[in-house]
């Protein structure tokens, strides 16, 4: 299933679980009503900025947008590597890879691949559910802004942080980089 569609549903499951117009969740979120049902209607390809937007907006993480909810998605406890879903944000190229089962989980793990040179801001913060999440570094560098501190982190390298600021993810080196981020709901 394309990727676009699988986030179209999982945006408008949750927006119908929650009851929730196409209004009200442009007001929750700061998406716009026509954005919204683009993505909903799987006409749009949303950037990481306006997806993390409307994660917040909708109570949940970031990762879980891109949770196939099929019953036969969710029946396996194993994440088979050609069964994971993967998404490109158009506006920086970053690759996300969703490693965890379908299954409900505390844990959500999701691998990174990102461009050199490219930066990627979530100002998207106050959240209704608190999240926690690591960052380790496999392969290059990234230099990761958390409110007002910033890391330099390179291999082998992580950092914790809870999401509850401003974060930006940069790659400042010259080569693709590549990280794991585990994240859990507290």
């Amino acid at each position: 299933m394309d990727i676009n569609t699988i986030i179209a549903r999982r945006v408008r499951e949750l927006r119908d679980q929650q009851k929730l117009s196409l209004d009200a969740l442009a007001k929750r979120s700061g998406v716009s009503r026509s954005n919204i049902s683009l993505i909903e209607r799987a006409e749009s390809s949303p950037t990481a900025a306006a997806l993390d937007k409307l994660a917040v907006g909708l109570g949940v993480s970031l990762a879980s947008l891109f949770e196939d909810s099929t019953p036969a998605a969710v029946a396996s406890p194993v994440s088979r590597l050609a069964e994971q879903v993967c998404w490109t944000d158009p506006a920086s190229g970053y690759m996300r890879r969703n490693l965890s089962p379908g299954l409900p989980a505390p844990i959500q793990l999701v691998e990174v691949e990102f461009p050199a040179g490219q930066t990627v801001r979530y100002d998207s913060f106050h959240r209704d559910v608190d999240i926690q999440q690591q960052v380790w570094i496999l392969a290059g560098e990234m230099r990761i802004h958390v409110g007002e501190q910033a890391w330099d982190l390179h291999t082998g390298d992580c950092l914790s942080m809870k999401l509850d600021q401003p974060i930006t993810f940069h790659n400042p080196g010259v080569a693709l980089a590549r990280y794991l981020v585990a994240l859990c709901k507290e």
